[in-house]
């Protein structure tokens, strides 16, 4: 499947430093890789439908209700500088 040369060339390709040992060495740790690719190409996925998670799990869901009293009064009165209901802040870009 890949040679030797090959795998120094890809190495070369993305910028890796790979010594002639390294190369020699990844050789079969590649071609298991790229076997174990062909054997899933090989399944029959026709009629399977994607899943966007292999688990199927919902998210729980809560009430949408108000949980909290309206403070915004509160917390904008002791801001700096407040204008119909917004907080006023500096020109930072000009």
């Amino acid at each position: 499947m890949l040679s030797r040369e090959e795998i120094l060339r890809l190495a070369r390709l993305a910028r890796i430093e790979v010594s002639d040992a390294q190369a020699d060495a990844l050789v079969p740790e590649l071609q298991g890789i790229l076997a174990l690719v062909d054997e899933m190409r090989a399944v029959d996925t026709g009629g399977i439908e994607p899943m966007s998670h292999p688990q199927e799990a919902t998210q729980r869901l809560r009430e949408d209700r108000v949980s909290e009293a309206d403070a915004r009064d509160r917390f904008q009165a002791v801001a700096p500088a407040v204008e119909d209901g917004l907080y006023l802040v500096p020109k930072v870009i000009e």
